[in-house]
């Protein structure tokens, strides 16, 4: 199974950016496919953004398309979600989650996830 772990949260004045990293281990990482998912405060978990595992394909929520951007680096086991012209609405811990498996546009049913990092935007 692998293990993910996120990083690169923090505090941002909003219209700036943040860039989330997630590391993979213990898992062939160009088999999997990625995603981004976020949990505001009293809020469910909701999709971001996801990546099939060659890379090719993204797929972003409404909310997001346009400002975040999914990527990944196979040879470095990373997987990056740059986050452009923030709102304080985007305020949440950022979950990084893999399936093992090439799929397009998956929102849901991963089975590996990270622990979380904070994102608070500042208005």
């Amino acid at each position: 199974q692998v293990q993910l772990v996120e990083s690169g949260g923090g505090l941002v004045q909003a219209e700036n950016s943040l860039r989330l990293s997630c590391a993979a281990s213990g898992g062939p990482f160009s088999s999997y496919t990625f995603g981004w998912f976020r949990q505001a405060p009293g809020e469910e978990r909701e999709f971001v953004a996801t990546i099939s595992a060659g890379g090719g394909t993204t797929d972003y929520a409404y909310s997001v398309k346009g400002r975040f951007t999914i990527s990944r680096d196979n040879a470095k086991n990373m997987v990056y979600l740059q986050m452009d012209s923030l709102k304080p609405e985007d305020t949440a811990v950022y979950y990084c989650a893999a399936r093992r498996g090439n799929y397009v546009y998956l929102r849901g049913n991963y089975d590996a996830w990270g622990q979380g990092t904070q994102v608070t935007v500042s208005s």
